[in-house]
């Protein structure tokens, strides 16, 4: 490839694809050979994988090995990939824990493997079954990010600290996902609490930890390494967060034809994200009783959504989380300010940057 293509996210994002399909389609012929009932399962992950998704992780991956001073190979592409299979455990797992039935304008796999028994009219309960197979689903995606991160065949002497960093990533993601679910049983809730939660169930795993990953891919001098580390996580930390605040908006205002839920899913849900704890502290006494009694309800029509979403905006919540995420984007982009960023990344740093936090409503 070209050196000014190895700077070219979109050209970047085509060799994932490539890499996932060629990956996803050897997996495919082991898992058939066990046993042809395991084409169905196959087959849906690798839909769920490759139609769909904006491969933000392993971009932040790949320009952060670019970062720290890496040239472009094939094998660093497969490794950055290895971490869209980690993704897509993540948001199996997290739609059957949400109780979402769509992902990306599709069933979420949950549903899609109900609907399948249901139309088989197998034995035994159709919502069990679906359960079960996003379970497993997922675990199996967490297998193959690891397998794929083995095959990828990057130089042996970088292994260890890719894989630290790797496992310290998976750690961040399950503690968070756990803070997530804890934090919906609990009474009182905080903003504290609540950017706690988004710190690590998302905003670390989505950028901070992959710009690490790349960064341990491209040098063994520790120096160096631990230099370009600090600096990108001054980027990632708050771009991190700004990201998962622009999620927790999409969430209550997206547009279903952008996000491919339900308009105001997280209000069925009951997330208790940064928005809502804002909104919240602002509300009057009055709001907030009615706001409780609308809010988590699953069958929640599209006139309570309304009304949810009029509390929130009237808490002034909304303008302060958009005030937020310029602050911390324009913090990581000036973060990048340093000699100790290649000059091939830090471009494509600065450009990602808008891109992650700028989503349309």
């Amino acid at each position: 490839m070209a050196n000014e293509k190895s700077a070219d996210p979109a050209a970047i994002r085509q060799l994932i694809e490539g890499e996932l399909a060629t990956f996803l389609s050897a997996q495919k012929k082991y898992l058939e050979s066990i046993g042809s009932e395991l084409t169905q399962a196959s087959d849906a992950l690798t839909s769920f994988l490759l139609e769909g998704g904006k491969r933000f992780r392993p971009l932040f991956a790949y320009f952060g090995f670019l970062s720290a001073g890496g040239s472009h190979s094939p094998e660093i592409i497969r490794a950055c990939s290895s971490l869209e299979l980690l993704q897509a455990c993540a948001l199996i797992h997290d739609d059957l824990m949400d109780g979402s039935d769509t992902r990306r304008g599709k069933p979420a796999i949950h549903k899609h493997f109900e609907k399948l028994h249901a139309q088989e009219s197998a034995v035994g309960s159709s919502a069990g079954f679906g359960q079960a197979a996003a379970i497993l689903l997922g675990d199996l995606a967490l297998v193959y990010s690891d397998l794929a991160l083995h095959q990828s065949g990057i130089k042996t002497d970088v292994l260890p600290q890719v894989l630290a960093v790797h496992d310290e990533m998976r750690v961040e993601l399950m503690a968070g996902q756990f803070l997530d679910i804890y934090e919906q049983t609990r009474s009182t809730h905080t903003v504290e609490r609540a950017l706690t939660i988004a710190r690590y169930k998302s905003g670390k795993y989505t950028i901070e930890r992959p710009l690490h990953f790349g960064a341990a891919l491209a040098t063994t001098d520790k120096k160096v390494l631990a230099e370009v580390t600090s600096h990108l996580s001054s980027y990632g930390l708050p771009l991190g967060e700004a990201f998962q605040l622009r999620d927790d908006l999409l969430g209550v205002f997206g547009d279903p034809d952008l996000t491919g839920k339900p308009a105001g899913d997280d209000l069925r849900e009951g997330k208790r994200t940064v928005l809502v704890a804002m909104a919240q502290e602002s509300m009057s006494s009055t709001d907030i009783k009615e706001f409780e009694s609308l809010f988590g309800k699953q069958d929640l029509d599209s006139s309570g959504v309304e009304k949810l979403r009029s509390i929130i905006t009237d808490s002034g919540a909304p303008v302060h989380v958009e005030n937020l995420i310029t602050e911390l984007t324009n913090t990581a982009i000036h973060a990048l300010d340093t000699p100790s960023i290649a000059d091939t990344a830090r471009t494509v740093l600065s450009d990602l940057a808008i891109i992650a936090t700028k989503r349309n409503l």
